[in-house]
């Protein structure tokens, strides 16, 4: 029905109003009218009075136009798959017109607004493309989109520079960015890097999580109907938290008794940054004095795929720094979602709040939790979380696969009938349904040898890979399906009884073309690991490709060989 109004009107948004037909197609919408009309808007008992006299004078043309409306929304759904699966030419083509839409004085892409664009970033990061990515990176982490007093980012910023954002902090934005700032630090080994990983997770963790252990939606913009209030500060209030270092902060931040908005400082971190102890001193204070401020409004619903996100991210996270607070987050995450986001048939749901779960899920809940379920089970090494991604990629494939032409239907074949079936074909802004599938797909293909999941994945491959050169930017995810199916992927199985060392060399650097299993010797329920035992006792690493391994090795020195490094 979004889509529909964004057809009707030219944008949507919420809250969202519907008019239907009996049969549930839509013919007229919007989305916010007032209760007295102003501004151009009409008054919501104008429109329903209006809708009313049309529907009973009228009724006729707009179920002809309804039709229409239906086969519109119905359209993505009848995309014809391609013949073969896209090659490297295809992620070529992409990058070579994202080189050509680069900032490179700001970083990021085009011009004001500005969206973070973290799916396309980590497919540079996989293509090699380090220079756009990690520019664009650091842009962001010393502009204002990034909260530099308590971590974490908000949606978009207004400007080309990255200095005034739109207030509003999403937990799906943030769970992307992280994973990002988290591969760029590997690639780079830049500590700012790693650093904005970290206070972007701590903030999640600090803020956005629910006593049950999921995570909340959103933080406003607004604070008391006043965008940014929370966050802004002038050089008075500067002084007067900070005393003694106050003139460090300033220079720091950039502030000015101008100011950069409404005559208040978004703070940046563009000037000469404090010492380590001195950086965090400030931003303790600032944070402690800002708590006392009114706060923003908090959207405190879990949906699952947003949950699904910020759960994989800090699996990563957690796993990579050598950080168990966050891998702990994130088992406690996947619990409350395999335990309380179930329907009484044990299906998946999409939202809970004030202690109930509703709401079949969407494709992009089933897949995204795949995903993240996946690198929970290579950061614990648990096999009850690699049962149930394989378990949840069986159902996604069963319930939301299309065998006549491939992918997947944004709603499951079960699910309450709407208007049309609709299959999302883009990232906006988060990852597509398609995508994650398809990604999610290929890695248990790499961890289980068995072809349908690969088979399914190809199927979105083909059906979606044309329309990746004519606007790269919608396509993050999918590029990274594609270059993973194209990729020699490496399967790494680690056996025995101390890992750690090895499992260090498998995380020290950004693998996106290696799959992880490990454990204590043979596992039925581990495809990878059937057959692989420690050799004389020793923790011992298998790297395969398709299932076929070259010479165990035991040191840590020989794996990283064998990894390229």
């Amino acid at each position: 029905y979004m889509q529909a109004v964004q057809a009707m009107t030219g944008q949507g948004g919420w809250p969202l109003n519907v008019f239907i037909t009996p049969e549930g197609v839509p013919f007229y919408g919007g989305t916010y009218f007032p209760p007295q009309g102003r501004m151009g808007m009409p008054a919501w008992p104008q429109v329903v009075m209006a809708v009313a006299d049309a529907w009973a004078t009228k009724r006729d043309e707009i179920r002809a136009q309804g039709e229409r409306m239906a086969a519109h929304l119905v359209g993505s759904a009848t995309l014809e798959p391609g013949d073969e699966t896209p090659g490297p030419d295809v992620l070529d083509a992409a990058v070579d017109l994202l080189r050509s839409q680069y900032d490179s004085v700001q970083g990021g892409f085009g011009a004001a607004p500005k969206f973070p664009p973290s799916s396309v970033l980590e497919l540079l990061l996989r293509r090699g493309e380090h220079g756009m990515a990690l520019h664009t990176l650091r842009c962001m982490a010393s502009g204002g989109i990034f909260d530099q007093v308590g971590g974490g980012f908000a949606r978009y910023a207004v400007d080309a520079t990255w200095t005034v954002p739109h207030f509003e902090k999403m937990l799906y934005d943030n769970a992307l960015l992280a994973r990002t700032y988290l591969h760029g630090f590997q690639v780079s080994g830049d500590a700012v890097l790693r650093r904005t990983c970290t206070e972007t997770l701590d903030w999640v963790l600090r803020e956005m999580t629910a006593p049950e252990g999921g995570f909340y939606s959103a933080l406003d913009a607004d604070t008391d109907g006043t965008e940014g209030l929370t966050y802004v500060w002038t050089v008075a209030e500067l002084r007067d938290v900070l005393g003694d270092d106050a003139g460090a902060a300033i220079a720091w931040f950039g502030a000015t008794q101008a100011g950069n908005f409404e005559g208040t400082n978004v703070l940046e971190a563009r000037g000469p940054e404090p010492a380590a102890e001195d950086r965090a001193r400030i931003r303790s204070r600032l944070l402690e004095a800002r708590e006392r401020r009114p706060q923003p409004g908090l959207d405190d619903k879990r949906l699952t795929a947003w949950n699904a996100l910020m759960l994989g991210t800090l699996a990563e996270a957690g796993a990579a720094l050598s950080e168990p607070r966050y891998v702990a987050a994130a088992e406690r995450c996947a619990g409350f979602l395999l335990g309380r986001l179930r329907d009484d048939q044990g299906r998946l749901l999409r939202t809970f709040n004030a202690g109930r779960a509703h709401i079949a899920a969407f494709l992009e809940d089933h897949a995204f939790l795949v995903e993240a379920l996946l690198d929970l089970y290579e950061a614990t090494l648990d096999p009850r979380w690699f049962t149930a991604a394989r378990e949840l990629a069986d159902t996604t494939i069963e319930r939301f696969g299309d065998s006549e032409r491939g992918g997947f239907f944004s709603t499951a074949a079960d699910q309450e009938a709407l208007v049309a079936r609709r299959k999302d074909l883009d990232d906006n802004p988060i990852p597509s349904g398609q995508a994650s599938a398809a990604l999610g797909l290929l890695r248990l293909d790499a961890l289980t040898g068995e072809a349908r999941y690969g088979e399914a994945a190809e199927g979105v491959l083909r059906l979606l890979g044309g329309l990746v050169p004519r606007a790269p930017q919608a396509f993050g995810h999918l590029m990274q399906a594609i270059d993973f199916r194209l990729a020699p992927v490496r399967e790494v199985a680690l056996v025995g009884d101390d890992l750690a060392p090895l499992l260090r060399v498998v995380r020290a650097r950004f693998r996106p073309h290696v799959v992880l299993a490990g454990g204590g010797g043979p596992n039925p329920a581990i495809p990878l690991l059937q057959g692989r035992s420690a050799v004389a006792g020793a923790p011992t690493a298998y790297v395969c490709e398709r299932f076929a391994c070259r010479r165990p090795v035991s040191s840590p020195e020989e794996l990283a060989a064998l990894l390229g490094g």
